[in-house]
């Protein structure tokens, strides 16, 4: 797959990422999209996730959804949270909201590229074609990476990347006709 996000780094177990909202290889749905740019039909919902078959040693989790089709140069994250416990193998749809209520307590979400720390919904812009969404979620060697909450995903991105023991990957696509 061409800009594949994770083809530079070190390599990692997968194991399995499923969702009731979200098709891998399929379009995101409305509730997905976001009404906060806009987007027709768009709830800015993150989506419910369920992961099993993580590698022994789990100790947390980190859950990203990144477009590196995005126009930017350096892609579009939408959703970043860390410090997962490795206990917890699902997170409800909308979990991402402005207060995080659907997360563990010790999660912390991270801002995204609109800099708010909660799910933000895809968006492309009219006529740039189709954009993937890689939802994914990391199985981590550490309960605690020491990022702080106002952090950028791609710092979480740097930080986590020694402690990553598997990742799981969803990619939907969303693609918004010329006016």
């Amino acid at each position: 797959m061409s800009n594949d996000p994770f083809a530079r780094l070190p390599e990692a177990a997968s194991f399995t990422l499923t969702s009731t909202t979200v098709q891998d290889g399929g379009e995101l749905p409305a509730p997905q999209l976001s009404g906060l740019f806009g987007m027709s039909g768009g709830q800015d919902l993150s989506p419910q996730l369920t992961w099993t078959g993580a590698p022994a040693g789990t100790r947390s989790y980190a859950v990203t959804v990144y477009d590196p089709d995005a126009p930017t140069g350096s892609g579009f994250w939408h959703w970043a949270v860390t410090g997962i416990p490795a206990t917890v193998t699902e997170l409800p749809e909308g979990a991402g909201d402005d207060t995080g209520a659907g997360l563990p307590e010790c999660a912390v979400q991270l801002p995204n590229d609109a800099r708010a720390p909660r799910f933000i919904g895809a968006a492309p812009p009219a006529g740039h074609g189709e954009h993937r969404y890689f939802i994914t979620v990391h199985a981590l060697d550490t309960e605690d990476l020491g990022v702080p909450a106002d952090a950028t995903p791609a710092f979480l991105g740097f930080t986590m990347a020694s402690h990553i023991l598997g990742r799981a990957t969803l990619v939907a696509t969303a693609e918004t006709a010329s006016a």
